[in-house]
C-alpha cells in the first residue's frame, strides 16, 4: 500500500482525497491537525512515512523565499527513506509580465511580484532537492482557480472597476475539479516529471472575464476606467495582477500528461445561477 503525505489541506486538496485509490493510504498535513511548516519542530514524524508528497501549501505572505518548502524538504530529509515523488502546485506567476504572449513551459521564469519570486524559490528549492535524490518531481504552474463557489462575486456586487479593453490584460483560469483530476494524474507512477501549465484552453482578458461571471449571475457589468484612474479605485493587491499579462499554453499538460479537461473553457465552467435574469 501506497503512501501519500497531503501538505496543506486547503480546497484542492479536499478535492483530491476524496478520490485517491482506496489502497493509497493518506495522511495530511496542516495546522488544523497541529502540523506548522512556519515550525519546524512540528514537523517531526514525517520523514519516511510518505511514498508521495501533494505539496499544496502556498508560501509565507512577505519576502523573497518559501522557508515553508525549505522546512518541509529538511524534514523529509531526516530519514535515508525519501519519497519517490513530489507533487508541488505552484502558480503561473513565475512567468511574470510577458506583455500578452503565448507561454509554455519552456519560458525562463522572471517573476516580477514578491509572490512570484517566493513561489520560483521553491522551484528552485524543489527541484535541487529533488534532482540528486532521484525524487520524481511534478511542477503545476497554476493560474487562476474558479469554482462554484470560488467567483469574484463580492468584487461584482462592490462595483469595482475593471480596465478598459486596450489597456486590460490576459489572464488564466483552471476549474478547481479539473486542477484536482490534474493533480491525481501528476501523482501516477505513470505521470513523467517536470513541468506543466496546468489551464484550461481560454484564451480571454480580466475584463471579459468579469463580464462572464457578472452576466451569469445577473450582475451588473463592472464600469471600465483607464489605468491611470486606477489608483484608489482598484486594491494594490488586484492591480498587481492587472499587471501581468500572458496566454498560457497546455499543449504540454495534454500531449505529455493525458489530460482531458472537464471544463476546456470558463463558459463551459462558469455556472447560471438560478437568480441570474
Amino acid at each position: 500500500m501506497k503512501k501519500l503525505l497531503i501538505v496543506g489541506y486547503g480546497d484542492i486538496a479536499s478535492r483530491v482525497e476524496p478520490q485517491l485509490p482506496v489502497h493509497i493510504e493518506r495522511r495530511m498535513l496542516s495546522r488544523r491537525l497541529g502540523f506548522d511548516l512556519d515550525r519546524p519542530d512540528t514537523l517531526c514524524g514525517i520523514a519516511g512515512w510518505a511514498d508521495l508528497v501533494l505539496h499544496c501549501a502556498p508560501p509565507p505572505g512577505e519576502g523573497e523565499v518559501d522557508r515553508r518548502t525549505a522546512n518541509l524538504l529538511a524534514a523529509l530529509e531526516q530519514s535515508r527513506i525519501l519519497p519517490m515523488r513530489l507533487v508541488y502546485l505552484g502558480t503561473s506567476g513565475v512567468y511574470g509580465d510577458c506583455g500578452g504572449a503565448f507561454v509554455d513551459e519552456s519560458r525562463p521564469p522572471n517573476p516580477r511580484s514578491a509572490r512570484g519570486r517566493r513561489r520560483a524559490d521553491a522551484e528552485r528549492r524543489l527541484a535541487e532537492w529533488c534532482a540528486p535524490r532521484a525524487v520524481a518531481l511534478v511542477v503545476l504552474r497554476v493560474p487562476g482557480i474558479y469554482a462554484a463557489d470560488r467567483l469574484p462575486l463580492a468584487r461584482l456586487r462592490a462595483g469595482t472597476p475593471a480596465l478598459r479593453a486596450d489597456e486590460d490584460v490576459y489572464t488564466n483560469h483552471i476549474h478547481a475539479d479539473d486542477l484536482a483530476s490534474i493533480a491525481l494524474r501528476a501523482l501516477n507512477d505513470a505521470a513523467p516529471p517536470g513541468v506543466y501549465n496546468a489551464c484550461d484552453d481560454t484564451q480571454m482578458k480580466m475584463g471579459d472575464w468579469f463580464d462572464l461571471v457578472a452576466e451569469r449571475h445577473g450582475l451588473p457589468r463592472p464600469p471600465r476606467i483607464a489605468r491611470s484612474d486606477a489608483a484608489g479605485r482598484i486594491s494594490p493587491a488586484l492591480l498587481e495582477y492587472m499587471s501581468e499579462s500572458r496566454r498560457l499554453d497546455n499543449a504540454r499538460l495534454k500531449a505529455r500528461l493525458g489530460v482531458r479537461l472537464a471544463y476546456p473553457t470558463v463558459e463551459d465552467g462558469v455556472p447560471i445561477a438560478r437568480n441570474a435574469a
